[in-house]
């Protein structure tokens, strides 16, 4: 059975890819990036869906990270105001190239010949590190890096965020179990830009909404 690493994030994008890894019949090893993120949430969803799988998580202290993101990003920031639509502070700076990376070390370091991530066609328009030519780019470097034919995937990069919706449920993922809002708690806030997408998609996937919203 080859061996996978999936990116974890504790969104439903991410976990929806690490379904789909099982689906699949990859050994899937997923892990989770501490980079000092404000919805801590984030963090416990991915343990939470992990332990339910009976996977071995594991969980990546880059909380120094947050010190180059001071001042540039609102998730990481809390000086800096959360939007209820897309602005610039709402993006980590090369986020997925350093979480990728780690995970390729990771990957390396077990014999994994796969790493994979949830990057779907909704986010391509305002995230670079989401688009096709950065993960093909992406993983030419981690060839080049490793002296190895290690994958770089992407497996939900066509789908809009409805449609990744759709085939989780398919698939089984237990939405419930995942976190969206850029801010922290036991409930979404319902407002912020990350909430307004999540309700959305939910809606044109004609699938029912399991998340608690505040708002």
């Amino acid at each position: 059975m080859a061996r996978a690493v999936v990116v974890t994030s504790g969104g439903l994008d991410s976990t929806t890819a690490l379904y789909w890894a099982i689906e699949k019949g990859y050994e899937a090893f997923p892990i989770t990036f501490d980079y000092g993120q404000i919805a801590r949430a984030e963090i416990r969803c991915a343990e939470a869906v992990s332990k339910r799988l009976n996977l071995p998580w594991k969980l990546v202290d880059l909380g120094g990270l947050a010190g180059i993101y001071a001042g540039a990003t609102s998730l990481v920031d809390r000086s800096l105001e959360i939007t209820r639509e897309f602005s610039k502070a709402i993006i980590v700076p090369f986020r997925n190239a350093i979480l990728l990376s780690a995970a390729v070390a990771y990957a390396s370091s077990i014999g994994a010949a796969h790493v994979l991530y949830g990057a779907h066609a909704s986010d391509a328009e305002n995230y670079p590190d989401c688009r096709e030519e950065f993960v093909k780019a992406m993983e030419k470097a981690a060839r080049l890096g490793t002296g190895s034919g290690i994958y770089i995937e992407a497996p939900l990069i066509s789908m809009r965020k409805s449609e990744v919706i759709r085939l989780g449920t398919r698939l089984g993922v237990p939405y419930e179990l995942t976190w969206s809002c850029y801010r922290d708690g036991d409930a979404h806030c319902g407002v912020c830009e990350s909430c307004e997408n999540r309700k959305r998609a939910f809606a044109e996937a004609g699938v029912s909404d399991p998340t608690e919203y505040l708002g």
